[in-house]
């Protein structure tokens, strides 16, 4: 399972890559719910046994992150009319070098973070890169909807550090972060929502013009 398990992390991180490189929101919101597929694949292929906890955190993780989350945004991108992301504050070769670095960084500190003695060895890597390629994202793109997606990204990441721990945290907390996260994504897609009625426009630096 180990190599079902790292080849599975490889595509996380291709996912990201994928991300970083397009310009098509679709093509990013795709990006962004095969990651959500392969993050429920994980827990299966990283656990030694199969419990009733690991296949529900499994099957909520596809639910959420693979199916709602995914269906949410590309129903906000057909109501605001957007297809691509147009004048990002780093252009998407540069991007992609980012994440090239943000990569090669996640590899060489992960050796020196208390849990890279985990059963899994790139776990740590590809939970640190995701983490620092969502961000990227998160800061270098104009549009609301594309920032939402960094913010998965980000979030994803932090979903891949807390499997070193699937077998201590208890499964409602695990259920109440899923939770928290569509409620996030939720509320984020009402504000771009506002951004997009008012000024026809969903560049996020257009918020500094909202008023009461």
């Amino acid at each position: 399972m180990q190599t079902t398990a790292e080849l599975l992390l490889l595509l996380v991180v291709l996912t990201d890559l994928a991300v970083l490189g397009t310009s098509r929101l679709r093509t990013c919101i795709r990006a962004v719910a095969a990651q959500g597929l392969l993050l429920g694949l994980l827990p299966l292929a990283l656990a030694s046994q199969v419990t009733v906890h690991v296949a529900g955190l499994a099957a909520g993780t596809v639910l959420v992150k693979a199916v709602v989350l995914p269906w949410f945004l590309l129903w906000a991108i057909r109501e605001a009319a957007v297809r691509r992301e147009v004048e990002p504050v780093v252009g998407f070769i540069a991007s992609l070098l980012l994440g090239a670095l943000a990569l090669a960084l996640a590899f060489a500190i992960s050796g020196r973070l208390p849990a890279s003695d985990v059963r899994e060895p790139v776990l740590i890597p590809a939970a640190l890169a995701t983490v620092m390629m969502g961000l990227i994202v998160l800061t270098t793109r104009r549009k609301a909807l594309t920032q939402v997606v960094g913010y998965l990204m980000l979030e994803n990441g932090i979903y891949l550090f807390g499997l070193t721990q699937t077998e201590s945290v208890p499964f409602l907390l695990e259920v109440g972060v899923l939770l928290d996260i569509f409620a996030g994504v939720f509320i984020m897609g009402i504000v771009v929502f506002h951004i997009n009625r008012e000024f026809d426009s969903l560049d996020s630096a257009r918020l500094s013009e909202l008023k009461d």
